[in-house]
């Protein structure tokens, strides 16, 4: 049984869709193990981004996570990540496919609404972080 981190992202809540995404991931079957809501601080954005780091976009990621709440998800299912990953879709909203997360409800790629843990091992780098 694989773990994995899924983060709605401040403009979830802002339009009110966490609900209906949670249940898309619960009806495919993926267990909701740990479940917060919180705001998160300028310092744990960067640790959970670090891998961007000096990239242009960095600061741009850390404004728009910690500009509201968040819902911090800790998931589990057979192969879960990659599962996940699917479902969520592209980075690019322009190019997400319709019926994945991001293809109906992203509209920016810098506000692209989820996250998602890429690998198994950044999945527990990233409850380690969180959890």
């Amino acid at each position: 049984m694989q773990r994995s981190l899924i983060i709605l992202k401040p403009e979830v809540l802002r339009r009110g869709l966490a609900g209906e995404i949670m249940a898309r991931f619960e009806r495919r079957g993926i267990r909701i193990d740990e479940m917060k809501l919180t705001t998160l601080t300028p310092e744990i954005a960067a640790h959970h981004y670090q891998d961007h780091i000096g990239k242009p976009f960095f600061q741009s990621l850390i404004d728009y996570i910690i500009s509201g709440p968040v819902v911090v998800m800790i998931v589990s299912g057979d192969d879960v990540v990659s599962i996940v990953r699917l479902m969520v879709g592209s980075t690019n909203p322009a190019v997400a496919l319709p019926g994945t997360i991001r293809g109906d409800y992203a509209t920016s790629i810098s506000e692209n609404i989820i996250h998602a843990s890429d690998s198994i091992e950044s999945a527990a780098r990233e409850i380690a972080i969180f959890f």
